[in-house]
């Protein structure tokens, strides 16, 4: 049988998310991100689709670096505004059955204690189709709205965010046992009071003392998904992730970071297998391939390579807008997103390179073509990297998501590469083909 691909939406509560400027199409409606319509017609696409889950991405803070302003971010929308990603899910998990919703949160500015009872809810509500998307964020601009000078030094988050994990495992899973809840009426006993445990962790980080709020929620801990590609990063994936998202551009080097997570996981003495690997791409799909390069032609005049470039400036900590046109940029370690700077190392790039590479508003690898084709090569990077699923973003929407669902799903499934029917159970047990709801017995939590 055919390795099965898993598919996330990319998405963020906001107009401008990856691919910039494309709010400007007429056909686009992400101007509508303020209505619930927006998204619980966009879950029901996507559980028509079979897709795995609506990943929804989020940012604390604001893209201040390129030209120090926020000139070109608010003229673009680059993720500002950004409304908070985690109320949408009780209107999108009314509407649906199967559908998972992978949540960003940044824990540098979230209270342990009290955003467990924020995931435990919204598990409960799901019925247990929620993930949590791990960050530690890294502008300082959040930093000082949030009374930091600065953000706090990279590997220095991560090992904040070790102790966050800590306390998050003894609210979720250890402070109610399982069979904690009677529910009896004749006794006039809800829960019992001796199956209820207190939480007392006093560390660097957090002192807590309390008894988790809620009881049990369908997976206790929601699923846990982690972005980080630095070696802190993946030291911290292979001991926590479920779900790892990496950034790629060609095969080899997206082949090599899928092996480094999966050596992250067997050095944490986990399963390496059982990490699920996603990249984020864009496709660009048509009937025909002269069609599908038609419209990325179309697609092209609306889009906003500066705004790439701007958001790009954020995420590397370097102001591309003091580089003349074709002046070389300057490698520099900062404190932002260590793989972005990464690519910058040969010193090779300059302002008009990046502005080519963000034609289309945003730099992920972009397939364009007819449905068999793009099928196909979804199969090629998945077989030829080792990845385990992809994070579609949108382009123009809903329609970017509509074609893929029309267009391209069809195909994968007459491959044998993609399901025709949700499996039952939870996020977990529907991504890991298992009958169980709760973390596996070799995760730390």
């Amino acid at each position: 049988m055919a390795r099965q691909i898993l598919l996330n939406a990319f998405n963020m509560n906001c107009v401008g998310h990856i691919n910039h400027g494309l709010w400007t199409h007429p056909r686009d409606t992400s101007t509508q991100y303020k209505t619930l319509e927006y998204w619980t017609d966009l879950a029901r696409l996507l559980e028509r689709g079979l897709f795995d889950g609506l990943f929804i991405a989020d940012i604390v803070g604001t893209y201040d670096v390129y030209g120090q302003s926020l000139e070109v971010p608010l003229k673009e929308s680059i993720q500002l505004p950004v409304n908070d990603p985690l109320l949408l899910v009780s209107a999108m998990a009314a509407v649906t059955r199967n559908l998972g919703f992978g949540l960003t949160a940044n824990l540098t500015y979230e209270a342990p204690y009290l955003f467990a009872r924020r995931l435990s809810t919204l598990d409960h509500l799901s019925n247990g189709r929620v993930g949590w998307n791990i960050v530690t964020g890294y502008l300082d601009s959040a930093a000082r709205a949030m009374g930091l000078t600065q953000q706090p030094e990279h590997d220095r988050r991560y090992d904040q965010a070790d102790e966050y994990l800590k306390v998050l495992y003894q609210l979720l899973e250890g402070s109610w046992a399982d069979d904690a809840v009677l529910a009896d009426r004749g006794q006039r006993i809800y829960a019992r009071p001796d199956k209820v445990r207190k939480v007392r962790h006093h560390g660097e980080f957090y002192d807590v003392e309390g008894y988790h709020l809620c009881e049990p929620s369908p997976q206790r801990t929601p699923v846990l998904f982690q972005a980080g590609s630095s070696p802190r990063g993946l030291t911290f994936a292979g001991n926590h992730a479920e779900c790892v998202f990496i950034s790629g551009q060609d095969k080899a080097s997206t082949r090599a970071q899928v092996d480094k997570v999966r050596a992250a996981a067997r050095a944490a003495g986990r399963d390496p297998m059982a990490v699920k690997v996603f990249m984020g791409i864009t496709v660009i799909v048509a009937p025909t391939e002269q069609q599908a390069l038609a419209k990325h032609a179309e697609y092209l005049r609306h889009a906003s390579p500066e705004a790439g470039v701007a958001h790009f400036a954020a995420s590397t900590g370097i102001d591309f807008a003091a580089f003349d046109l074709d002046e070389p940029i300057a490698f520099s370690q900062g404190n932002a997103i260590q793989s972005a700077t990464r690519q910058l190392q040969d010193n090779a790039w300059t302002r008009r390179r990046l502005l080519q590479q963000h034609a289309l508003g945003g730099r992920y690898v972009t397939l364009i073509g007819d449905p068999a084709q793009v099928a196909a090569e979804l199969i090629a990077w998945a077989d030829e990297t080792g990845l385990d699923g992809f994070n579609l973003t949108r382009t123009v929407t809903p329609e970017s998501f509509e074609d893929f669902i029309d267009l391209v799903i069809p195909q994968l499934q007459a491959r044998g590469c993609y399901k025709t029917a949700y499996a039952g159970g939870t996020l977990r047990e529907k991504l890991f083909a298992t009958d169980h709801p709760y973390l596996p017995a070799d995760h730390p939590g």
